[in-house]
């Protein structure tokens, strides 16, 4: 059996497939926002085709943590893009 696994130290916390850095919401945007089949995702992403669906299966039995998760990222591409369109500074 597949385990979901969370460390702080790896992805952010993020829930993942334990033994890889593949997480959970990587799975489902993949799959689901993707349109891959979870053969092809399993395939392109060298992991079990159980494990594929251990990632959805879990994404879907947790969906206030998979928000959190997703709020989260929403959170940090706002604060890259904001810093990343500021011009240097220049010293005067």
């Amino acid at each position: 059996m597949t385990d979901i696994v969370r460390n702080e130290g790896v992805l952010g916390g993020d829930p993942r497939i334990e033994g890889t850095r593949i997480g959970v919401l990587h799975v489902y945007e993949f799959v689901v926002e993707g349109s891959c089949s979870p053969e092809d995702v399993a395939d392109q992403l060298d992991i079990g085709l159980d494990e594929v669906y251990a990632a959805l299966s879990y994404y879907y039995a947790n969906p206030d943590e998979m928000t959190d998760v997703r709020e989260r990222h929403a959170e940090l591409d706002r604060e890259l893009a904001a810093t990343s369109l500021r011009p240097p500074e220049t010293a005067e």
